[in-house]
């Protein structure tokens, strides 16, 4: 899973960016923490299932921390846009190859509304932040448009002269954008398209890209600089319709995480709170700045940025976490590691698409599967539960 943090330049991307991806102490030695130039790792947290058998767990792809498990998630620190950037202006060119990569994304958005729609300084509250989710959402879907407009009438023409199926026909201009034929069929009848291709016009394929890219790009907005914001802007955003949008303040999170790593407080990402380790240490203006903070995490439950890689995760993508064995017995691996590995995958998926993330031969080969909870032998086609611990039987 690939989650693209996106937005204009100078509201705070690149900071929420660096938040999520600065691993803790605890965790900042497991592998899965390398970074790339533009990509880097997070984490979602999930209940670990040791809790429930009474033992201690190895994790190996994954780290746990007070019973939580840290599922890592990659994310991808996407261009910054501009007006136009479908046509190729500033970085638009580089952001719509990153769009290609992305499952979802994360539009962070300066609530405070303290930068204009080309990023530049102004007076706070002076910029309307929703009109940045307006031009962000038309950029993308002015750019799904100009990839099935291309060759479109002659497209058209052959398509209708054939019979071929309009969602065939759709999808295959959108290869490589990750967009299934299911939420192609689904955009089309949210569409109301004229029942002829070759009737389509502009207006009609703008809005079947609209619909794509609500289907196949889902979209949490982080109302970032929350705590600057007037909190009427932050209840006008969280209330729009068809949206989840989350109060963020992308700095305190990583202010916290760095204290944390020095040891001045103590903080979980994702918590409330947090709480200071040695009043004495800290200088006047560190107590300031952490009391401010505070103010700000109690107003809106913390900083946001957590929840905002969570929402995604889990309501966006409906996300499962589920735990592979090959001893249902021990809840080990064939090194003897007690629940090593913890796999994210979408809600509906099966024991069969399980042994398919572990290892391709696993589902080729796969006879079936134990649910390691109740030991009840399973087939291919068992729907997977969130938190399941499963042995996958294969061939030899």
């Amino acid at each position: 899973m690939l989650i693209g943090i996106v937005g204009k330049p100078n509201v705070g991307k690149s900071t929420f960016f660096a938040a999520a991806t600065m691993a803790t102490a605890e965790i900042a030695n497991y592998p899965f923490t390398t970074i790339k130039p533009n990509k880097g790792v997070g984490f979602v947290r999930s209940r670990c299932p040791h809790l429930d058998f009474n033992v201690k767990c190895q994790p190996r792809n994954s780290a746990c921390e007070n019973g939580v498990r840290l599922v890592p998630i990659e994310l991808l620190d996407v261009a910054g846009l501009v007006p136009d950037a479908h046509l190729g202006k500033g970085l638009g060119n580089q952001f719509l190859d990153d769009l290609r990569q992305a499952d979802a994304f994360i539009h962070i958005i300066d609530a405070s509304g303290s930068t204009d729609a080309e990023g530049n300084a102004v007076r706070p509250g002076s910029h309307d932040p929703m009109e940045d989710v307006i031009f962000l959402e038309r950029e993308i879907n002015q750019w799904i448009k100009g990839i099935m407009i291309k060759g479109f009438d002659k497209l058209a023409r052959g398509a209708h002269l054939e019979g071929q199926k309009v969602e065939q026909v759709v999808h295959d201009r959108l290869t490589g954008l990750g967009v299934t034929e299911a939420q192609v069929s689904a955009a089309l009848r949210l569409s109301d398209m004229p029942q002829r291709i070759i009737d389509w016009q502009d207006e009609d394929l703008y809005r079947l890209a609209a619909n794509i890219r609500r289907l196949s790009k889902p979209m949490v907005l982080a109302l970032n600089k929350a705590d600057a914001a007037d909190p009427e802007t932050i209840r006008r955003l969280s209330e729009l319709e068809g949206y989840v949008a989350v109060p963020t303040c992308a700095e305190t999170e990583l202010a916290l995480r760095r204290a944390a790593k020095a040891g001045l407080v103590f903080y979980t990402p994702g918590d409330p709170s947090f709480k200071v380790n040695d009043p004495s240490k800290l200088s006047a203006g560190q107590r300031k700045a952490l009391d401010y903070m505070a103010r700000a995490m109690e107003r809106y439950g913390g900083t946001g940025v957590q929840r905002c890689l969570e929402k995604v995760a889990y309501e966006l993508l409906e996300m499962l976490v589920v735990y592979p064995v090959e001893d249902e017995g021990h809840l080990t691996d064939h090194d003897g590691h007690v629940l090593p590995d913890a796999f994210l995958l979408r809600r509906g998926s099966t024991a069969r698409d399980l042994a398919y993330k572990v290892h391709t031969d696993l589902g080729d080969n796969f006879i079936r599967a134990i649910d390691a909870r109740t030991h009840r032998v399973v087939g291919h086609d068992h729907p997977l539960k969130d938190g399941d611990v499963m042995t996958i039987v294969a061939k030899r």
